[in-house]
């Protein structure tokens, strides 16, 4: 799952591709966004963890990657 997070007064969002299900990133976002938590914690495909605190967090958004095509075909 592609995970894209805004960081208040950072000029590019972090981008990743997260290891762990949505349902897992959603709750963990949540309990960030709530303050539950001070930092926001998410674990990419090669296990590498990304650590925001929750009162730097701009914006989420989740979505699915995108296969990317290679070859003559590819539009």
């Amino acid at each position: 799952m592609e995970v894209k997070i805004g960081v208040q007064h950072a000029p590019r969002e972090i981008v990743l591709e997260s290891g762990q299900s949505a349902e897992e990133v959603e709750r963990a976002v949540s309990e960030a966004l709530t303050g539950k938590t001070e930092l926001l914690s998410l674990t990419d495909e090669k296990g590498r963890k990304v650590l925001v605190a929750s009162e730097r967090i701009a914006y989420v958004e989740l979505g699915e990657p995108t296969a990317r095509r290679v070859g003559f075909g590819a539009p």
